[in-house]
Parts: structure tokens; C-alpha cells; sequence
């Protein structure tokens, strides 16, 4: 006779609702899993990598940066992004920064790859 295997408990210490949902529901259906509430003793405990209280990009970037960040996403160049938007280089370089910064990101691709993470643009 073989015995049942050993059971995991599991414990979610995620604020943020859609995750945590999402999670107990796909954690929930794996036999030998129990999930517990955050606090109780568990042997696994899921915590976010980074703080869920991260302002939202979508609305942290102005409507400009949001074209800069879709010609950005098409490989644009600084100079390409100056001529589709009729801006100097100057100020497309500057408005790639900003999106940079505001994504809290290394750089170029890593921005288009976070914004696409946070649904602020579809690839």
C-alpha cells in the first residue's frame, strides 16, 4: 500500500487581489497543497518580489510618453521617434528617459518589456 503523498501548506502574503486570487486558484488545485493565511505556520510562504503599492504606469505617463513608448516598442530611434512625432532628437531622447525612469527600468527594451508586463502596451 502506498502512502499519500506528504502534504505542502502553502501560505500567500500577496496584497494585491487579482494575483492572489489567481494564485489560490491554481495552488488550490494541486493535490497534496494547503493553503493557509498569511501569519499561520506554513512551510512555503509566497511574498511579491517587488511592493504591489507601485504607482500605475499607465497614468504616470503622460500622453506624449505613451506615443514615445509605442514607437519605442516598433525599434524606433531616437530620430525616428523626433520624425513620426515632428519633435526635435533632443526632445525624443528626453521623452525616452522619462518613460525609462517612470517604468523604473534599465533601458530601452527593458522599458517596452516592463510596460507590456503592466498591460500599458500590447506587443
Amino acid at each position: 500500500m502506498t502512502e499519500p503523498p506528504a502534504t505542502m501548506v502553502i501560505a500567500l502574503e500577496i496584497d494585491e487581489p487579482e494575483l492572489k486570487e489567481r494564485l489560490v486558484e491554481l495552488l488550490g488545485a494541486i493535490p497534496g497543497v494547503r493553503l493557509v493565511p498569511a501569519g499561520e505556520a506554513a512551510d512555503v510562504v509566497l511574498v511579491p518580489t517587488q511592493p504591489s503599492a507601485r504607482p500605475d504606469p499607465d497614468t504616470a505617463l503622460t500622453a506624449r510618453e505613451r506615443e514615445v513608448l509605442e514607437l519605442m516598442a516598433e525599434g524606433a530611434s531616437n530620430k525616428m521617434i523626433a520624425r513620426a512625432l515632428g519633435i526635435s532628437v533632443h526632445t525624443a531622447k528626453f521623452h525616452v528617459g522619462s518613460v525609462i525612469d517612470k517604468l523604473d527600468a534599465t533601458g530601452r527594451t527593458d522599458a517596452v518589456a516592463q510596460a507590456a508586463r503592466l498591460g500599458v502596451i500590447r506587443l
